[in-house]
């Protein structure tokens, strides 16, 4: 386990030790604060795109099931007629030198220029996707593509590119941890953020008071795919026999581990840090076992050549209220 992973496990946990870091927390409270004011008093600029902005982010560091969601939410804007675009940093993704943003990302766009998360988007909506640091310059790329509503992944803290909506999503088991923010706790920003945002969603059941408003949604385990040639299979019966490796490099691997062993798959648990490249030997477990893994981490392994990989595929379930609400509010904007 790396250092990182041992600080994020902690935070999470509650460790004692963590109140050693308080000064350096305040310190960083400080300069949120004046980051914050700064775009809300206008020394700072922020751009309004001509069409609606909703923001997917999150305050905690890790996984919250955040992608899930932005893709279910670009699969619903279409099915309501709208031209939906995601704009994301891309994390992990460095383009070549000579290259410039905005990057249209494609499945066919390596996966060492995009990141991760930006493709496993692509693949899984169909609509438009541009990643860009500069968030207002990867929006207007969108706009230019014909996008009529852009929706920003993981950009709760990209202030720069204004926005109509704002949706944070949190872990229903992992909850704030310590409530404190970073490096003290894993808070991106003070819980009173959550009294700004228009909706909270969390996903699985809260082991924790939600706050006030929120929804609760899941990830459902939809299909399987053969990361050797892409074919889709049901979830039922399993495409592959007998115990299975189990590989995770996303933000809260045991998450996907407890999802396997809710289908009945007697598992071996493998995690790596996120956005982790594996390499073909990170994968060779020395058996004939096959070796199941999430949609995020096959984009980093479909060029690996692995014969007995398989992908769960999961799709975001809203709950019909939070459904409801948004589309009252998607008839406003519209």
């Amino acid at each position: 386990m790396s250092l990182g992973e041992r600080w994020l496990q902690a935070a999470y946990g509650g460790s004692a030790w963590l109140r050693l870091l308080g000064p350096l927390e305040a310190l960083y409270r400080r300069v949120v604060a004046r980051r914050t004011a700064a775009y809300r008093d206008g020394r700072r600029a922020v751009w309004r795109a001509d069409v609606p902005v909703i923001v997917v982010g999150n305050v905690t560091l890790g996984g919250t099931g955040k992608s899930p969601l932005v893709a279910w939410l670009a699969r619903h804007l279409s099915e309501r007629g709208w031209r939906p675009g995601i704009v994301s940093r891309g994390y992990g993704g460095k383009l070549e030198q000579g290259a410039g943003y905005p990057l249209h990302v494609t499945t066919d766009t390596p996966i060492v220029h995009s990141g991760d998360e930006p493709r496993m988007l692509a693949r899984q909506t169909g609509v438009p996707v541009v990643v860009d640091p500069d968030r207002p310059r990867g929006a207007r790329a969108l706009c230019e593509l014909g996008c009529d509503i852009l929706l920003s992944d993981d950009g709760l803290q990209h202030l720069a590119l204004g926005r109509d909506m704002e949706l944070v999503v949190v872990d229903g088991r992992r909850g704030f941890g310590n409530g404190r923010c970073l490096p003290a706790g894993p808070l991106r920003e003070p819980l009173s953020r959550l009294h700004e945002v228009d909706a909270v969603l969390i996903n699985g059941d809260a082991t924790f008071a939600p706050p006030t408003e929120a929804w609760t949604f899941r990830l459902a385990p939809v299909r399987w795919r053969s990361l050797a040639d892409g074919r889709e299979w049901p979830l039922e019966p399993l495409p592959f026999q007998g115990p299975a490796h189990g590989v995770a490099g996303i933000g809260n691997p045991q998450r996907f581990f407890a999802t396997l062993e809710t289908l009945g798959i007697a598992v071996t648990p493998h995690a790596f840090p996120d956005h982790h490249r594996f390499t073909s030997r990170e994968l060779n477990f020395g058996d004939t076992l096959p070796v199941v893994m999430t949609a995020k981490d096959a984009e980093k392994c479909d060029s690996l050549a692995l014969e007995n990989a398989w992908v769960l595929e999961v799709e975001a379930s809203p709950p019909p209220d939070f459904v409801a609400w948004l589309d009252r509010r998607l008839s406003r904007l519209r």
